[in-house]
């Protein structure tokens, strides 16, 4: 029998990488959570749009940018939209959010860490019934929390302050805020937002990632990602 190595440490396994928006940088925060959970880690993508049969999806740039091996996409759909659209207009029949969380619990049973990157933000819907990101989290049996990706730049006060209220509305836990593309020169409003993000969400920055680290070679990055937490 296959051992719970999450009874073993007790601790959380699985997190959810979300974001306020699409393109704002999730695959890249994924790629450096997975540096910083050390060796025994699997990355979810359990919907990709956008591309084809064999076109590179965002778990090719996870692979990548760190050598992660342990890669898990569920259903690829050809056009760029939220999955239970594209899903519909490609006649696929996507999986239950109850499909794809039996499939994270059961490599939560397998790897220290499971990282879960959704598509687009929190509540695009993932199946034909429209249920989303929140949803699937609802259904595991494993600890888990979530990582909310945002931009450094104006409006992400708000669209920020929305996401984690939807998350607090149905009671999932949230580790921090990850700004997603952190620039080399920040302008007033990024400095400031900084340091209000905290205050307007009630939840910590802790993480920046540089802008442009998606173009790293995998050793820069590998040897840089654990510096971008705190």
């Amino acid at each position: 029998m296959r051992r719970d190595r999450r009874r073993d440490r007790g601790g959380l396994v699985i997190t959810f990488v979300t974001g306020t928006d699409t393109e704002i940088g999730k695959t890249i925060v994924t790629a450096a959570l997975a540096v910083r959970a050390g060796e025994s880690v699997a990355v979810v993508k359990p919907a990709q749009t956008g591309v084809g049969p064999d076109e590179p999806g965002d778990l090719a740039d996870v692979v990548r940018l760190t050598g992660v091996t342990a890669l898990h996409e569920g259903v690829r759909l050809p056009e760029p939209l939220a999955p239970t659209t594209a899903g519909r207009r490609a006649g696929i029949t996507l999986p239950s959010v109850e499909e794809y969380a039996a499939s994270v619990d059961e490599l939560a049973r397998e790897y220290d860490t499971v990282l879960v990157e959704g598509a687009g933000g929190l509540l695009v819907g993932l199946d034909a019934d429209g249920n989303n990101l929140a949803d699937l989290a609802e259904h595991l049996t494993s600890p888990f929390r979530f990582v909310v990706v945002t931009r450094a730049g104006l409006g992400t006060l708000n669209h920020t302050g929305l996401t984690v209220e939807a998350l607090r509305a149905r009671e999932l836990p949230v580790e921090g805020l990850v700004i997603g593309s952190w620039p080399a020169e920040p302008d007033l409003a990024e400095r400031c937002n900084l340091e209000d993000l905290p205050a307007t969400t009630g939840v910590p920055v802790i993480g920046r990632i540089p802008a442009g680290a998606g173009t790293w070679t995998q050793e820069t990055f590998r040897a840089a990602a654990p510096g971008w937490f705190v």
